[in-house]
């Protein structure tokens, strides 16, 4: 049986990821439940333009249901700086259930000046989602793509938690 309300194919959470993936690129869709509360916020049907382009989501892996952490990197110049976060914009979702999602980011707390001391530094990338011990460590406010996009197998989770819609790009 499965959750999603245009695909069949037998995951509710790859259902439901597809049907995020549907409205986040053509935006039209009628909803109930909380993802497609989201859903309906991100397409507007909740009374007009929305301005929001992403349905950020929390995935929980199978064995032991614990919210999935994503990691990546990215470069500037020589230097590479690896990140994580409990929260994916879902860019893709192909037949077998294999996604490409990328890593949104928090900036609870703000940038950093480059003149601030290298604890206040370190302590503010911790605050602002750098790497996250659980979801509730990042705020769902102001978050940001990252570009930094991961590849996983639907298959290997059992339960999706949708975010409110957000404008991320």
């Amino acid at each position: 049986m499965s959750c999603g309300k245009n695909n069949n194919s037998g995951s509710c959470v790859i259902d439901i990821l597809k049907d995020i993936v549907d409205a986040q690129n053509d935006v039209m869709h009628d909803c109930t439940t909380s993802c497609e509360q989201s859903i309906a916020d991100l397409l507007g049907d909740t009374g007009g333009g929305s301005g929001f382009d992403t349905v950020p989501v929390i995935l929980y892996c199978k064995d032991g249901c614990k919210p999935f952490k994503g990691f990546g990197s990215t470069r500037s110049g020589n230097d590479c700086e690896v990140r994580g976060s409990f929260f994916f914009r879902v860019k893709s979702v192909d037949n077998d259930g294999c996604a490409i999602l990328e890593l949104l980011l928090a900036d609870r707390w703000g940038r950093v000046d480059s003149e601030d001391d290298e604890d206040e530094v370190e302590a503010s990338r911790h605050h602002r989602g750098h790497d996250p011990n659980s979801p509730a460590d990042q705020s769902c406010r102001n978050l940001r793509a990252s570009g930094i996009c991961i590849t996983v197998d639907l298959n290997c989770f059992c339960h999706v938690t949708c975010l409110p819609a957000a404008a991320t790009l």
